[in-house]
């Protein structure tokens, strides 16, 4: 029987501080994850979110579709941008993704 399944050797305990060092190593990746990938994430939320709160009429914005155009109008959730003479889009405002320089779309 031996031939088809090897002897099992019984193991050798581990060392009594094998578990403190485990448990810190563990609790280190979380922090580390925390400062690389959340923290990071989060400020870039509430950038966007004072981006989207503080658009106004007249500004000139991109959108994450890189649609360029001018606000012409600004409700709680939607803003009306005109891209061309007489042709307006009606947006929600978590689209938008800069608000551009005074004059960029008349330089474009």
């Amino acid at each position: 029987m031996s031939f088809f399944i090897p002897n099992a050797h019984a193991q050798v305990g581990a060392p009594a501080g094998d578990g403190l060092t485990s448990l810190l190593l563990i609790g280190g990746m979380f922090v580390l994850m925390y400062f690389m990938i959340i923290r990071p994430q989060r400020k870039r939320q509430k950038e966007h979110q004072a981006l989207i709160q503080n658009v106004g009429k007249g500004d000139e914005v991109v959108t994450n579709g890189g649609v360029l155009g001018k606000v012409v109008k600004v409700d709680e959730n939607y803003m009306v941008i005109e891209v061309a003479n007489n042709v307006e889009l009606k947006l929600q405002k978590i689209a938008l993704h800069a608000v551009l320089p005074k004059g960029t779309i008349k330089a474009i």
